[in-house]
């Protein structure tokens, strides 16, 4: 019997208790970025057929499926780089980017998934969540921002959410930018030293910077009691940009493939409609 084949969704899994790659690990996958560029090309064009089959399914087939990708890391760590990379493959009429930031007052009005799922897709939708749902177990618990026994009890909530989510047939994919200090260091003193890239700079960047142990604290809690069956999470190494885009859209291909989803068919007769056409066209 033939071996199964690796996937990048086996190889880059977050299973609780378990080993994760570091951020410059190649652990699946190509070696080089021209390797990885060349596939891309392939990925991209599967990656635009399979995107467009959902839509057509969930728009105009009256399906109820949808992709959520969750995008988290580190500041540079390259969630909008990814969006531009990896989701500019794609139709853009298939999918919803929402970006989250510090919550509004009327947003602070209403419990933490208030806003969350305001943003969830519709079906046929790949969404995508440039952060997320997840800043509330991390930064909220870094920065104390609430009580303890507020953010410990946000895990399980969060589960039970993605539990919903992918009951309505929603497939979550959520992947963890994983960046090393080292790097960030560096696309910190890039962003200052290109004009055109000073706008992204965000002097409380540095603020975090000082907490990284923290953050990784809050990150492996995150993942460790949030990568459940019906949601798990992935790490992607994130030191190279160009593997983490090979990366991100390795696992919506996959998760597209698996989806299978299929076109649908016409309510009309084609061969009475290709005859309207070519024998009796309108215009002549």
């Amino acid at each position: 019997m033939a071996k199964k084949k690796a996937t990048v969704r086996d190889a880059l899994r977050v299973r609780p208790g378990g080993s994760r790659p570091a951020p410059r690990d190649l652990p699946v996958g190509p070696a080089t970025k021209a390797e990885a560029a060349e596939q891309l090309a392939d990925i991209g064009a599967r990656l635009a057929a399979t995107q467009e089959a959902l839509w057509a399914e969930g728009v105009f087939g009256g399906g109820s499926r949808g992709v959520l990708l969750v995008l988290q890391g580190m500041d540079t760590s390259g969630k909008g780089g990814t969006i531009k990379h990896v989701c500019g493959l794609v139709n853009p009429q298939g999918l919803r980017i929402s970006s989250f930031k510090k919550p509004t007052r009327a947003e602070l009005r209403h419990d933490f998934l208030w806003r969350i799922r305001r943003q969830v897709p519709t079906p046929g939708l790949i969404g995508v969540f440039d952060r997320s749902h997840y800043e509330d177990v991390l930064i909220a618990r870094v920065e104390e921002l609430v009580p303890a026994a507020t953010w410990e009890a946000r895990y399980d909530l969060i589960n039970e959410f993605e539990a919903e989510l992918t009951a309505r047939g929603t497939t979550v994919v959520k992947c963890f930018l994983h960046i090393s200090p080292e790097e960030q260091r560096e696309r910190l003193i890039a962003r200052l030293k290109d004009p055109a890239k000073q706008w992204k700079y965000n002097p409380g960047d540095l603020a975090a910077r000082s907490k990284w142990s923290h953050y990784q604290e809050a990150y492996a809690a995150a993942l460790d009691r949030c990568s459940t069956d019906a949601a798990p999470w992935y790490t992607v190494p994130a030191d190279r940009k160009w593997y983490r885009n090979w990366v991100v859209a390795n696992l919506l291909l996959e998760t597209l493939t698996e989806l299978d989803p299929t076109l649908p068919e016409p309510d009309f007769d084609v061969p009475t409609e290709l005859a309207r056409i070519t024998d009796a066209d309108p215009l002549g």
